[in-house]
This record gives structure tokens, C-alpha cells and sequence, in this order.
């Protein structure tokens, strides 16, 4: 079964003159150990796309199905919990307490699932260990760098058993050894069962995933494979 379902989902943004099409009819399924990216120019519908797979906006038209479950038909609590324990989500501001540690903010969803404080620590210390961040767990995020912070919402993203995973071009500022092995983290999660959607502008991130979507205007106009990596084309021409 798939882990995250769109069936002909539609959604449209402000209204009369100046309503916008943000999605029209997109149908789209993630399986379990499946990595998806998303591309396609600003304004065609990608971060819209991950909005609504997360619960975090409804559609106008068509349903959004995570694993199993039709959001649209879920109470808002109901979503809070999928959302706390199901789908782990990088945004593209990131989304971080300002006023939490970067321990507290990677804890923080599964202590309002009834973790206890002294069961969720070392999840949040093994969690930033593996972004490269050991040390940094009393740290608040007005005391690290943009990038360090994007890490710290990352690992906060792939704490836990997520059945989802949705990345917001999840390396926008990190550099690129740093943005390489965030990729890895994002593809090992993957490997070991998840579903995952990744929004990329950048061709050798959207290497990773097994399938790329473009969209266009709220459309998904191509689909393909992976698409070769840097490397890869290296060899190639070699």
C-alpha cells in the first residue's frame, strides 16, 4: 500500500482577478523505500504539493491519502497526531522555537505524543550526531549559523519511526559536503521503509530519488527515473 496517495487533487490560492491555480488535478503515489523529487520553475505548485500531503492545507477538489488515511476526512487533532508521529516535514523557513534548545525543538513532537523527556534526549543527541552536530544540543537557534539551523530541522524531521518524510529543497543553506550527507540521511531513512518527497531545484539532488515529477503551472507535465548523477556522467564522458 502506498504511503502517501493524491487522487486528482486540485487547489486554488486567493480568488476573483486574482486567483491562482496552485495545483490542478495532480494524482501521485509514494511507496513505502520510494524517494520522489519534485521540480519545476517557481510559482508551478511544488511546496502547495507538500503542503497538502502533510495536512498542513486541504485541497479544493480530489483527496490526499496518508498511509491509508483520507486527511480531508480527519478532525484537526486527528491531523496533529498524523503529523506528530507520522510525517516528518523540513520546511523551507525551518519552523524553529526560538525560545526551545535544539535538543528541545527535536524532542518536542515526541514529547507531545507522551515520549518521556528521558526517552526522547538520546534520540535528539543520536539525531544531530548523524547532521554533524554533537555538542550542539543546548544550543538556541539564535546561537548557531543559518546552516547549522537547517540541520537542526532536518534531524528534527527524521527523529522517530516517520512513515513520511517531506523535504522543502531541505539544502538550500548548507554547503555542499554538508548538503551531500543530509541527502544520504534523507535516502537511508528512505531505504529502511519510508516514503519520502523531496522539492529540489537541483538536478544532482534530485539524483537521489528513484522517480522525478516536474511540474508546470500546477501540473505534472513529465515523469522519469533517476536522473544521472554527476558522477555517473563523469564516468560517462571518461
Amino acid at each position: 500500500m502506498s504511503v502517501l496517495e493524491l487522487r486528482g487533487v486540485s487547489r486554488t490560492h486567493g480568488s476573483g482577478a486574482n486567483v491562482v491555480q496552485a495545483l490542478h488535478n495532480v494524482s501521485l503515489r509514494v511507496s513505502p523505500g520510494e524517494l520522489i523529487a519534485v521540480m519545476g520553475p517557481s510559482g508551478s505548485g511544488k511546496s502547495t504539493l507538500l503542503n497538502l500531503a502533510g495536512g498542513l492545507d486541504a485541497a479544493d477538489a480530489g483527496s490526499v491519502h496518508v498511509d491509508g488515511h483520507d486527511l480531508s476526512r480527519m478532525s484537526r487533532k486527528e491531523l496533529a497526531r498524523i503529523r506528530r508521529t507520522s510525517v516528518g516535514y523540513v520546511f523551507q523557513n525551518l519552523n524553529l522555537i526560538p525560545s526551545l534548545t535544539a535538543a528541545e525543538n527535536i524532542t518536542l513532537p515526541l514529547e507531545l505524543d507522551g515520549v518521556s523527556l528521558r526517552k526522547a534526549r538520546p534520540l535528539a543527541l543520536n539525531a544531530l550526531s548523524e547532521v554533524d552536530l554533537d555538542g550542539f544540543a543546548d544550543r538556541f537557534p539564535d546561537e548557531m549559523s543559518g546552516g547549522q539551523q537547517q540541520r537542526v530541522a532536518i534531524a528534527r524531521a527524521l527523529i522517530a519511526q516517520r512513515r513520511l518524510v517531506l523535504a522543502d529543497e531541505p539544502t538550500g543553506a548548507l554547503d555542499s559536503a554538508t548538503g551531500e550527507a543530509v541527502l544520504r540521511l534523507l535516502r537511508t531513512k528512505v531505504d529502511e521503509g519510508a516514503a519520502g518527497v523531496l522539492v529540489t531545484h537541483e538536478a544532482r539532488h534530485a539524483a537521489w530519488a528513484d522517480r522525478v515529477i516536474f511540474l508546470r503551472d500546477g501540473s505534472i507535465v513529465d515523469s522519469s527515473g533517476p536522473l544521472p548523477s554527476a558522477d555517473s556522467l563523469l564516468t560517462a564522458r571518461a
